[in-house]
Parts: structure tokens; C-alpha cells; sequence
């Protein structure tokens, strides 16, 4: 006999008043038939202990199957908490697949400082990437360290009325966007690379909870639509005046 992830759904229910959510995918931008299609359920919950905030979720799949234990794609937790001036939290997201190794989210602020560090935990507990950020009233600084290649970069913001620019630099590349508010409903950002390469965002708000991304650069044109729950992605690359591809992705969230 076949469950599906309804019944997983029913055990997290039981077992938690938590919500869970169900996100639909159109897997690699094209359906055949309903194997095209990547459901997934999405469930968390918290709780406290102490002066501890907890948290815990997972991801599983919407398939039928025999087979329960073999839902779920990805299980998490985070704990979190404040401790001389700075409220941190630190979380773990466990891939199924790789039950022995863990990739860790630790994150600390403190007024207007804050620090993440990724790691990865295997074999032994191995540090990925440091990173800051300093808020300086319009002024916003995030400097980012890549431990295993040695690579730094930092990204800087300024952000004054309807305008907006972001600096992003490392040493082997730098790249410029400035956003302006045209109006209520219309936002334009170009980008300019060390490179050479331009594209431009055009952002439309078409609705009370509905906007449209359109993005143009490097011999592609994407465009983003979210409408409340729904969200749509389209890819298409150019050559000329010939179309040479298209990739679409549609992703619906439903709250139970």
C-alpha cells in the first residue's frame, strides 16, 4: 500500500501545531506529463527552552510511496539567543542523502554590526565564509572573507530618497548598480561590470501584490511575475535576433 506525503502531513499535524506549506515546481523549466513536476512540503515549528529560542523544520517531497522515511529531502534547526549585547542564532540544515555532514548558519548582531559565518560540519567542523556588515546611517559596508579559496570581496550600499548604489569589488572583478524610483510603480537598475558587461532591471508593480521583473543583459532576457503565491520565472537566450532557448518555471505556495 502507497502513502503519500499527505500522511507525513498528518503525522507533522499531530505532532506540532505548526503550519505546514506545499510549493509546486515545474522541474527544469518544462513538464512532461505530472513527472515534470517537483511538489515539495515545507513544514516548521519553535518552540523555547530557557532563554533559548528553538526552531526545526524539514522539506519533503509529494510523491507516493511505501516508503515514509524516504519524503523528506532536507531536515533543519536553529537555536537562538542574546548574550552580552549581541542576539545570535545559529542553524544547521541536514541533507538526507548525507545524513554525516551538516551545513551551519551562525549569524550575531549587535546595534548596527553584524557578523555571519558559514561552515560545514564532516569531517571535523571546516569554516566557508566570513562576513560583516557595518550600517553607517545611508551608508552601508559588507566586507566577506572566503576561507577555503582566500578570496575577499566587499559590497557597498547607499541608499538617499528614491536612489540607490551598490559597489561590489573583489580583486578580480567590480561592478556598479544604481537603482532609481521612477514612481509608485516603476523601478530602473542598471548594472555595469569591470567586464564591460551591462544589464538593466526594470521592476513594475502591476498590482496590489503583483510585480513584474524584466532583466536584460549578456544575450538574455529574464523576467520575474509574483502575484501573491504564485511566482513565474522565464529565461530566454538570444543570438542575434534568434531565440536559441527558453526556460520557464512556475512555483505556487499554499499554506494549509
Amino acid at each position: 500500500m502507497k502513502y503519500s506525503a499527505v500522511a507525513l502531513l498528518s503525522i507533522l499535524g499531530a505532532a506540532s501545531a505548526g503550519r505546514p506549506s506545499l510549493s509546486v515546481n515545474i522541474a527544469d523549466g518544462a513538464a512532461s506529463g505530472l513527472d515534470g513536476l517537483d511538489p515539495t512540503l515545507s513544514w516548521s515549528s519553535s518552540s523555547s527552552s530557557g532563554d533559548l529560542d528553538l526552531e526545526f523544520g524539514l522539506e519533503a517531497s509529494v510523491r507516493p510511496t511505501s516508503d515514509i522515511a524516504s519524503l523528506p529531502k532536507s531536515v533543519w534547526g536553529q537555536v537562538g539567543g542574546t548574550s552580552s549585547g549581541w542576539a545570535w542564532t545559529a542553524r544547521a540544515d541536514i541533507d538526507t542523502n548525507d545524513l554525516g555532514s551538516a551545513d551551519l548558519d551562525i549569524n550575531a548582531e549587535n546595534g548596527d554590526l553584524s557578523v555571519n559565518i558559514l561552515a560545514s560540519t564532516g569531517d571535523g567542523f571546516s569554516v566557508n565564509t566570513v562576513g560583516a556588515t557595518k550600517k553607517l546611517d545611508d551608508l552601508t559596508i559588507s566586507p566577506e572573507y572566503d576561507v577555503a579559496s582566500g578570496d575577499a570581496s566587499v559590497t557597498v550600499g547607499w541608499a538617499s530618497g528614491d536612489t540607490e548604489v551598490e559597489l561590489v569589488a573583489s580583486a578580480d572583478s567590480q561592478s556598479v548598480t544604481v537603482s532609481q524610483q521612477l514612481d509608485d510603480e516603476n523601478k530602473v537598475s542598471p548594472t555595469i561590470t569591470s567586464d564591460g558587461d551591462i544589464s538593466v532591471a526594470w521592476e513594475r508593480a502591476v498590482g496590489d501584490d503583483s510585480t513584474l521583473t524584466a532583466t536584460f543583459g549578456s544575450g538574455n532576457v529574464d523576467l520575474e511575475w509574483e502575484d501573491g503565491a504564485w511566482t513565474a520565472n522565464i529565461g530566454v537566450e538570444l543570438d542575434g535576433t534568434s531565440i536559441e532557448g527558453t526556460t520557464v518555471g512556475i512555483k505556487r505556495d499554499v499554506t494549509f
